[in-house]
C-alpha cells in the first residue's frame, strides 16, 4: 500500500498513552497517520511489595470466596513481583487464582488472566465500579471473605461499602501506583499543540490522562476552559467507558468509541472509520 492510499494518511492524532504508546503509535503510522506523543502519567510497583505479598500469601493460604480484579495492570504486576521473589510463590499464586472465583471489571483483567493460562468465572456487565456492583446485586454475600485488587491506590470506597454493606468481609490490594512520567513543560507542549487545534484527534486510553491534562491545563494564563474550548474542534477518542465517561463528567465530548471491545485495536479502527 502507497502512502496515498494509507487511510489514516495526512491525519495527525495525539496520544497522552503511557504504557503501551510505542505499539500504539505504531498501529497509527502503519495507517499512514502522524503521531504526536506526549505520554502524561507513568505506572511503578507499589513502593512497599511487602503488604502486597502478604496479600498474596493470604490468597494462597486461605482463598477467598470471590475475588474482584478492577485491572490487568495490577494482576500482572502481582504475578511478575510473585516471579522476582523466586521460589514456588509464583506457582501458588497462579494456582489459588485458578481455584478461586474470579469477577473481572473489564477485558483488561481477563487477558491478564489468560495469559497466566487462567479465565474469569464472570465479566461484569460494564466495565466500571457500578457494573461490578450492578453483577453482585441479588447474590447473598452475607459471611464471605472477598478480595479486591483496586485500581491504583483509588480505595473504592464505593465498592467496598457496597461489599461490606452486604455482609461481606473485605481485603483489598493496591499493587501499582500512578506517577508523573514527564516535566509539566512537555504537557504544556501537548496543550499548546491542542490550543492550535494543530492535531485531528486524540485518543485516550485511561481516566488518569484526562486528569492530569486537565490539572496542568488549569496552570496555565488561558486555563482549563481554553483547553475544553479547543477539544470541541478536535475528535475526541476514548478507549472505553471508563474513560469516555471520565471525559463527559469533565465536560469534553466523546466522538469515538469501540462498541464492545475495549483495546487498542478496536480504538485504532475506529479511528480509520472517522478519520480514513
Amino acid at each position: 500500500m502507497t502512502p496515498d492510499e494509507m487511510p489514516l494518511t495526512g491525519r495527525r492524532i495525539a496520544l497522552p498513552e503511557s504504557r503501551e504508546l510505542d505499539l500504539f503509535a505504531d498501529m497509527l503510522t502503519k495507517r499512514g497517520a502522524e503521531v504526536v506523543r506526549c505520554p502524561l502519567v507513568s505506572i511503578h510497583d507499589a513502593p512497599d511489595p511487602q503488604p502486597v505479598l502478604a496479600w498474596m500469601r493470604e490468597l494462597i493460604a486461605n482463598p477467598f470466596d470471590q475475588l474482584i480484579l478492577l485491572t490487568g495492570e495490577g494482576l500482572r504486576r502481582m504475578l511478575a513481583l510473585a516471579a522476582r521473589q523466586g521460589g514456588s510463590l509464583h506457582d501458588e499464586f497462579v494456582a489459588a487464582l485458578g481455584a478461586t472465583p474470579k469477577l473481572t471489571r473489564g477485558p483488561k483483567p481477563g487477558a491478564a488472566l489468560r495469559k497466566a493460562g487462567l479465565r474469569p468465572d464472570r465479566v461484569a456487565v460494564a466495565p466500571t465500579t457500578e457494573g461490578v456492583i450492578e453483577t453482585l446485586k441479588g447474590q447473598n454475600l452475607n459471611g464471605l471473605r472477598i478480595g479486591v485488587q483496586l485500581y491504583g491506590t483509588d480505595p473504592n470506597r464505593r465498592l467496598v461499602d457496597f461489599l461490606t454493606d452486604a455482609g461481606a468481609s473485605v481485603s483489598t490490594v493496591a499493587p501499582y501506583i500512578y506517577a508523573d512520567d514527564v516535566e509539566d513543560a512537555q504537557v504544556d507542549q501537548l496543550i499548546d499543540t491542542l490550543l492550535a487545534i494543530d492535531v485531528d484527534a486524540i485518543a485516550f486510553t485511561s481516566a488518569t490522562q484526562v486528569r492530569r491534562l486537565l490539572q496542568i491545563a488549569r496552570r496555565r494564563e488561558q486555563g482549563e476552559p481554553a483547553l475544553l474550548a479547543a477539544l470541541a474542534q478536535i475528535k475526541v477518542a476514548a478507549v472505553g467507558p471508563v474513560v469516555a465517561d471520565e471525559l463527559r463528567a469533565r465536560g469534553i465530548q466523546v466522538d469515538l468509541m469501540p462498541e464492545s471491545s475495549f483495546f487498542m485495536k478496536p480504538l485504532v479502527r475506529e479511528l480509520v472509520k472517522v478519520l480514513g
